[in-house]
């Protein structure tokens, strides 16, 4: 492997979401493995750049030498197909898949179909794929044409962490992460709440609340509605150490996704003895075992009510996932394991 890799990147690397959380941990890691990373940033706006944006990775693109190696985050990868195709002989483009752009929830169905062909176009001229799932890498080689000897899994790295010690004054504490946009799917885990207002719960939500400010806000009127301003604290985006301390203090991980290419955050549940109650596709069933929680099918309210009031009635039922969660974590991989597992596929591709 020659002695630069260049990662590049759209918008801000410290953008509080998995996608970056991921992309920062493997730079860090890799470079901890010795490897010389130069990170850039492609602009803002992606999945949908402007010209502006648009000439910006061009001339990132442009500014490379010939034979370097360059990794790109799917999100910006996936709309730069023309880009992509123009460098393809002279670049060793490998692209970073966390899921598919086409499959974000919300989107119409011609901007969806546009953004698949503009991803398989990008994806055939990158020289090799990480995904950062089992599930990924399979929606790849199915629907995008992606050649299965080209992908490498590289699963996120997990910290160790404490366990929980719970909410503790008479409450249930429940804890959700991730971004308040469509995909993640609040108004079904409001619902499902809203059938349990007879039970002792506390909701936290942690995540970025300026991406679709029309969603978020569509959230925090439906809380107002049912009457959960006490119940439900919507946090927003939190440091590192501010979401240590609402994992800390939580006995029940829940997050009503529709969609995950991984679910970073149900693993850091895990690794703190969280049951989880789950919903979505993509990667989240293989992400979260039976024994450590519960995954349900994306929208359905009744079912993840159901799972809720039996690990809010039953602390039996919740020290028995939580002991099962904590054993699954444990056999996840670090940082360390995913820096190794994507510098031997660089590797591969000199």
């Amino acid at each position: 492997m020659g002695e630069t890799i260049h990662f590049l990147y759209p918008g801000d690397l410290e953008t509080p979401t998995g996608g970056y959380a991921y992309d920062r941990r493997l730079v860090g890691a890799m470079q901890e493995e010795g490897i010389h990373i130069e990170t850039a940033s492609l602009g803002d706006g992606y999945p949908a750049p402007s010209d502006v944006d648009m000439e910006r990775a061009q001339a990132a693109f442009a500014g490379i030498a010939d034979g370097s190696a360059v990794i790109v985050d799917g999100l910006a990868f996936g709309v730069l197909d023309e880009t992509a195709h123009a460098h393809r002989n002279r670049l060793k483009l490998v692209a970073l898949v966390h899921h598919p752009l086409a499959l974000e929830t919300g989107l119409e169905e011609g901007r969806s179909e546009l953004l698949k062909q503009s991803e398989t176009r990008a994806l055939a001229s990158a020289h090799a794929v990480i995904a950062t799932s089992r599930a990924t890498a399979d929606t790849l080689i199915e629907d995008f044409g992606v050649p299965k000897g080209k992908i490498t899994v590289a699963e996120p790295g997990l910290d160790r962490a404490q366990p929980s010690r719970g909410r503790g004054n008479g409450k249930v504490g429940l804890v959700a992460v991730g971004s308040l946009v469509p995909r993640k799917d609040y108004a079904t885990l409001i619902a499902a709440l809203a059938r349990l207002t007879h039970l002792p719960w506390h909701l936290d939500i942690a995540g970025d609340d300026t991406r679709d400010t029309d969603y978020a806000a569509s959230i925090r009127e439906m809380i107002d509605a049912h009457g959960f301003s006490s119940r439900i604290m919507l946090h927003g985006a939190l440091s590192a150490e501010a979401l240590d301390e609402l994992y800390a203090s939580a006995d029940i991980f829940t997050l009503t996704t529709r969609y995950e290419g991984y679910g970073m955050a149900f693993a850091e549940a895990m690794v703190r003895g969280l049951p989880v109650v789950a919903t979505g596709e993509g990667a989240v069933r293989n992400t979260v075992p039976g024994q450590a929680g519960f995954v349900l099918e994306g929208g359905d309210a009744d079912g993840v009510a159901d799972a809720l009031s039996k690990l809010i009635e039953d602390d039996d039922l919740r020290a028995k996932l939580r002991k099962a969660a904590m054993e699954h974590a444990a056999s996840l991989p670090t940082w360390r394991d995913t820096a190794n597992t994507v510098i031997a596929r660089m590797r591969e591709i000199e």
